[in-house]
């Protein structure tokens, strides 16, 4: 059996159509890879790629797209609403065929050991691959931000994993580690104040005393003159994407506002979708199975 990884990078640019290809060739034509899929928002001005492959060649490809997104993207110029530590903010690592989490944690650390010494780039491990209880949770190694890396850095209990203690000077830090299956989901409201949206999402947050495997964030989308409740649900099986859409929706109605739309960023696994289907349309006794696509290539 063939192992199969899946990694989710998470590129600080979303605005600049050139630069966003430059990156996703390192993914294009390669032998052993396959990119599913990338999408970029000028508001959070990021861009996310899904690519599979085999677990050396995604490594290759990896490496080589960080390489030309170091060259590419200055943060020191970087605005955007979504929070970011580094060029390349995120990139996590997936098993789905015939690898264990154990072998996508190896895989992991074996990528950001070669970024760091490749780039001299300064390397945080978080979720499965981290090095300490502190530093699981993507929000609090990201928490700071590039603007506030320097001094971050300077704390005992933030130096890096791999790399250098202190910042690149325009590609900041990248977090790397292995996890589950994660849905990146918003929900956008018919207002455009800002302060509700911060408001909902304080709430429905697990670390607000929220839904527990949720995070969330407040996005204004200026172009779209409304704001926005930015979703990552880390274990769709335990929290679903109709909860965190109904919770949102109940939240909402207290100051008068509505949802007006939702986005899906990137991929998502069926069984989430059969879930959320089954939910609003009542189905009893509803699976995957029943999916006629599933039933012929499954």
């Amino acid at each position: 059996m063939n192992k199969i990884i899946e990694s989710v990078p998470n590129f600080s640019e979303g605005r600049d159509l050139e630069k966003i290809e430059r990156i996703v060739n390192s993914f294009r034509a390669k032998e052993n890879i396959k990119l599913l899929d990338y999408s970029s928002d000028k508001d959070h001005n990021r861009m996310v790629v899904t690519a599979i492959g085999e677990p050396e060649a995604m490594k290759a490809a990896i490496i080589e797209a960080v390489g030309i997104a170091i060259k590419e993207i200055d943060l020191t110029r970087h605005e955007g609403q979504h929070p970011r530590i580094g060029a390349v903010d995120v990139i996590p690592f997936i098993s789905i065929k015939g690898m264990s989490l154990e072998e996508a944690d190896a895989l992991a650390k074996d990528t950001a050991r070669i970024l760091a010494e490749k780039y001299a780039l300064p390397i945080y491990l978080y979720e499965k691959s981290a090095s300490a209880e502190h530093r699981r949770n993507l929000a609090a190694v990201r928490q700071g931000e590039f603007e506030r890396l320097t001094d971050k850095m300077k704390l005992p209990e933030w130096k890096p994993d791999f790399g250098p203690a202190e910042r690149h000077p325009t590609a900041g830090a990248s977090i790397v580690g292995a996890r589950m299956p994660l849905i990146a989901f918003n929900v956008n409201l018919n207002t455009n104040r800002l302060e509700i949206a911060c408001k909902i999402a304080k709430k429905i947050r697990f670390i607000g005393g929220g839904l527990r495997f949720c995070k969330a964030i407040a996005v204004e989308l200026k172009d779209q003159n409304k704001v926005q409740v930015s979703l990552n649900l880390t274990d769709y099986t335990k929290t679903t994407i109709y909860q965190a859409v109904e919770m949102i929706r109940f939240e909402a109605q207290r100051y008068g506002v509505a949802i007006s739309g939702t986005e899906l960023i990137g991929l998502t696994p069926l069984q989430a979708l059969v879930d959320t289907a089954a939910y609003y349309l009542r189905l009893e006794d509803f699976s995957v199975e029943r999916v006629l696509e599933e039933r012929l290539w499954g």
